[in-house]
């Protein structure tokens, strides 16, 4: 059985980290990926994908990545129901295992990362 998806898209926002009850640091990010066909209209339309980081990969996505960078995610889907009064509500959210930064800061971010 294979649970794995790739995407590739740009940040919409900034990163988002909160810390969970238990300690660790979660941070989520939002990516707009173009579809790859127009619609009836005549227009390629955008998904847009949320995706939930842990600890370092948060931290380090945070740190080098700005709104509009181009970024790949690998990772998985996973389910989560949340019980209320009204009864169950299942979702599904991605959850990132691995971040590769696919667009190139600019040469003065560059600079200053090496000092």
């Amino acid at each position: 059985m294979l649970n794995s998806l790739i995407l590739v898209g740009r940040l919409t926002k900034e990163i988002a980290i909160k810390e969970t009850e238990t300690g660790k640091k979660v941070g989520t990010l939002s990516l707009a990926i173009p579809r790859s066909f127009k619609n009836i209209d005549g227009i390629y339309e955008t998904d847009f994908i949320n995706c939930t980081l842990w600890e370092e990969k948060a931290k380090i996505t945070k740190e080098y990545c700005k709104v509009g960078d181009i970024v790949g995610i690998k990772g998985r889907l996973q389910s989560n129901v949340i019980k209320t009064e009204e009864g169950s509500r299942y979702f599904l959210e991605v959850v990132a295992e691995k971040v590769t930064f696919l667009s190139s800061k600019k040469k003065d971010d560059i600079k200053n990362i090496d000092k």
